[in-house]
This record gives structure tokens, C-alpha cells and sequence, in this order.
């Protein structure tokens, strides 16, 4: 395509973002926070679901090309990221109504230390990125890619998952939006926690 983007750039462009749209553990993660402490409690679990995405992008980009046949270690992955998923659910439903002025109180909201883990761990724990990357280099490392090209590839991904993540959260923190789920956000949480079990329970299963 060009000296920057390899032949098959729009095609990977195009198939990622529309990945993106279909929401997923990590989305209800970010909206599970951003509901309840904003963008302050939810930008670093974005930046950690970047960094986790990156790993797996690195991986993918340096010639890893099917996780999925290291039967033991695609395997881990796919309990830890199971046992995690339904972990985070379990906490979720535990979720009560709450004083919405207090909790806004930035000594109750996580710490970014807290907020970077939960996001990393999310996306590292998912063995559907891993593939998903993994398949999506199939269609750049066919053909004579450039090194400079794999590096704007890899910070395009990257830079993709971070600035939606950050939407989400930016457009669920908005102040419209909080005013209408004040009441009912506990609601919303038990409902996203139900969501994550779902999908730990189903990685167990599949």
C-alpha cells in the first residue's frame, strides 16, 4: 500500500475495529467501573486492556503465529482467564445501591494500580485475543512487510483499543447518561456481573 502500511493494512484495520463493536468481558468491565466511579475509576483498567492487547499484538507481530497449537499453555490461559471472568461476575453481584455524591469521593474510587491490573489481566486472560491477533497477522505476514510497517501496524491496534475503551468510558461517565442509571446502576452491575460468569462458565465449557 505504502512505505507505512502493508498491503493487507485496510482489510486488518477494518476487521479489528468491527471486533471492537461486539462487546465483550472487557467492555463490561470498563462500563461496570466507569458506571459507578467515572473516568477517574475506569481510564487505567482502558490503559491496562490496551497494554494486555499490545502483549498479544507483540506476540503475534514477532512471528507467533498459532498459540492455539501449544495445547498446554493455550490451555492455562484458558482457565485462568475462565476463573478470572467468573471472579470479577461474582464481585459484581454482590453490587448494592449507593450514596451516588459519596462514592464520588476520589478516597473510594480504585487505585490506578488497581484499575491498570484489572485491565491488564482482563485482556491477557482472554485466549480468544490471543487467536484473534494470531489470525489477524495472517493477513499482513503472508506478503513482504517492512519492519517499520509491523511497528505502524502493532501502534495502530494499539492505539485503537485504548481510544475506544476511553469513549466508552468517557460517554458512560457523561453526566447525562449518570443521571438517568444513578438509581439502577447496582442493577446494571449485577446484570454485567451475570454477563462475565456467562462467559467464564463458557470458555469452561467450549
Amino acid at each position: 500500500m505504502s512505505i507505512l502500511f502493508p498491503t493487507g493494512f485496510l482489510t486488518l484495520a477494518v476487521a479489528h475495529f468491527l471486533a471492537l463493536l461486539s462487546p465483550g468481558q472487557d467492555f463490561f468491565l470498563i462500563i461496570s467501573h466507569a458506571i459507578r466511579y467515572r473516568l477517574t475509576g475506569s481510564r487505567f483498567i482502558c490503559l491496562g486492556i490496551a497494554l494486555g492487547n499490545g502483549i498479544y499484538i507483540m506476540i503475534a507481530l514477532i512471528g507467533w503465529h498459532s498459540i492455539k497449537e501449544q495445547q498446554l499453555l493455550f490451555s492455562v490461559i484458558k482457565w485462568l482467564g475462565a476463573g478470572y471472568l467468573i471472579w470479577v461476575g461474582a464481585q459484581l453481584l454482590r453490587s448494592q445501591p449507593f450514596d451516588h455524591k459519596a462514592i464520588q469521593s476520589t478516597q473510594q474510587q480504585p487505585t490506578w494500580q488497581k484499575q491498570l491490573i484489572l485491565g491488564l489481566n482482563s485482556a491477557l486472560l482472554n485466549p480468544k485475543n490471543a487467536l484473534f491477533y494470531m489470525s489477524l497477522m495472517t493477513i499482513i505476514l503472508q506478503g513482504s512487510v517492512t519492519s517499520l510497517q509491523l511497528i505502524v501496524v502493532g501502534t495502530w491496534l494499539f492505539c485503537t483499543v485504548l481510544i475506544w475503551d476511553l469513549f466508552i468510558a468517557m460517554s458512560i461517565s457523561h453526566r447525562l447518561f449518570q443521571k438517568h442509571l444513578n438509581k439502577n446502576i447496582h442493577q446494571v452491575e449485577k446484570t454485567s456481573g451475570v454477563i462475565l460468569i456467562g462467559l467464564g462458565l463458557s470458555l469452561l465449557i467450549y
